[in-house]
């Protein structure tokens, strides 16, 4: 296995080359162009931030940002809260309906007779004195 050398690995980088694209009936150089490593990885490095950019910029500063899931304008989240918190106390209330309702179907159905009105009294024991 080879070792990498570095000094010949920068020399590769900077090495040129030639790209001709000729018409192949009349081998007539239509375009040629000359270029290296470097310069390919630095063009795609370049195309690749513009193309980020113009993304994010597109996204941000259009109204496909509405189109995002979970993004929405200020009015509609806090419109989102107030029906959470409603919703919530509404549930809260039915569900104290409910518990008055099972109770009061209880006591008229008497399905409960261990349950009585009045609490026993514990009466204490009365001491009969011996005179």
């Amino acid at each position: 296995m080879a070792n990498l050398d570095i000094n010949n690995t920068f020399t590769r980088s900077s090495n040129t080359y030639r790209l001709v694209v000729s018409n192949d009936d009349t081998y007539e150089e239509v375009v040629a162009v000359r270029f290296s490593r470097r310069s390919v990885y630095i063009g795609v490095s370049i195309s690749f931030i513009l193309l980020v950019g113009l993304t994010i910029a597109l996204i941000a500063f259009t109204p496909l940002k509405f189109y995002i899931p979970g993004y929405g304008s200020k009015e509609s989240r806090s419109t989102i809260q107030l029906l959470k918190i409603k919703t919530d106390s509404l549930e809260q209330s039915i569900h104290y309906k409910d518990l008055y309702l099972e109770g009061l179907k209880k006591v008229l159905n008497d399905n409960d007779p261990k349950q009585l009105d009045t609490l026993p009294l514990q009466l204490p024991e009365s001491k009969q004195s011996n005179d």
